[in-house]
């Protein structure tokens, strides 16, 4: 009787570790899909860079991280227009305060403001369905776009009403922060700023309470993009891979 029990009370664990162990293979198997986002300044492209050619008529970018051939959605906030553009190469190296490097096309049909190039890219699977709505069109526009004539973007060579147009834009309040990360405890939010201060000598960091589980550490307000940049880079000692900027609304 004795040895019977025995043997139940080992079967017993035995099933219990078994369960256990699926448990845990499932946590360490399940993956969370997210999209990649950003919001920031974008760096247009110009002759005078010293790096890889990239056709200004074309609705072409140059990116840092995604792979290339992905397709983008890139937005303009500031009057949500937005079009698909494609990663020409990921192995151009600029200034990590640039989400993208774009085209004169591309500016001029988001109707960016070149003194302020603030845009949002999104990455776009295969699968999603808006890709699938969009693909025919992205490929029209990329014919349109590699046909048309491009003038540049300078605003010495810009008429009368687009001076004042430019003038208008740039008379808009200037005011953007950097976004580090959010966080679940607060306790974690206000070991960051700590460290934030500590290693970069940053001092305008403060925590926002977007919820009870929801923490988010912020850099600034800036009024001028050179402080804004000149903090951003600041940033990059503490090897963030996604710093993103927000405007102050």
């Amino acid at each position: 009787m004795i040895f019977k029990n025995i043997i139940l009370v080992i079967s017993l664990i035995f099933l219990i570790s078994c369960d256990q162990y699926n448990l845990t293979t499932a946590k360490i198997d399940y993956k969370s899909e997210k999209k990649y986002r950003n919001s920031g300044f974008a760096l247009i492209y110009n002759n005078d860079l010293k790096f890889k050619k990239l056709d200004q008529r074309s609705l072409q970018i140059f990116h840092k991280t995604l792979k290339a051939r992905s397709q983008v959605k890139i937005t303009n906030p500031l009057n949500q227009k937005s079009l698909i553009a494609e990663i020409k190469s990921n192995r151009v190296k600029f200034s990590n305060f640039y989400n993208s490097v774009v085209t004169d096309r591309i500016v001029e049909e988001l109707d960016i403001n070149p003194l302020e190039p603030y845009i949002e890219i999104i990455l776009i699977s295969k699968e999603s369905t808006f890709v699938a709505n969009k693909a025919k069109t992205f490929d029209e526009e990329k014919k349109v776009a590699q046909k048309a004539p491009i003038d540049g973007i300078k605003i010495s060579s810009l008429n009368v009403s687009s001076e004042d147009e430019i003038k208008k834009k740039s008379e808009r309040s200037f005011s953007y922060s950097i976004k580090v990360a959010d966080f679940y405890y607060k306790k974690s939010a206000e070991l960051m700023v700590d460290r934030i201060q500590t290693e970069t000598l940053i001092k305008n960091v403060k925590l926002v309470k977007l919820s009870k589980t929801n923490y988010r550490v912020l850099l600034g307000p800036f009024n001028d993009i050179y402080s804004l940049k000149e903090s951003f880079e600041k940033m990059n000692s503490l090897n963030f891979e996604n710093l993103e900027i927000f405007e102050n609304v």
